[in-house]
């Protein structure tokens, strides 16, 4: 169904949406977008970073908890 638009109906979305809400309001509301992105970003590349650290401090020690005890 929306595969139909074309370029002509996308521009008269822009259009009307332009007159209803303002070039201030859209503006605004582009750099809430802009923020929510970049810190969407943010979080994942810190969950990597997370996993990763876990991944690294897991392979660290690799002896067997039956051979901890005897050293």
């Amino acid at each position: 169904m929306l595969n139909n638009i074309g370029l002509p109906g996308i521009l008269l979305i822009a259009v009307v949406v332009l007159v209803l809400f303002g070039r201030g309001k859209i503006s605004s509301l582009m750099g809430e977008v802009g923020k929510g992105i970049t810190s969407f970003k943010k979080g994942i590349n810190e969950g990597a970073k997370e996993l990763e650290e876990d991944a690294a401090e897991a392979a660290k020690d690799v002896t067997p908890e039956t051979d901890k005890d005897k050293a």
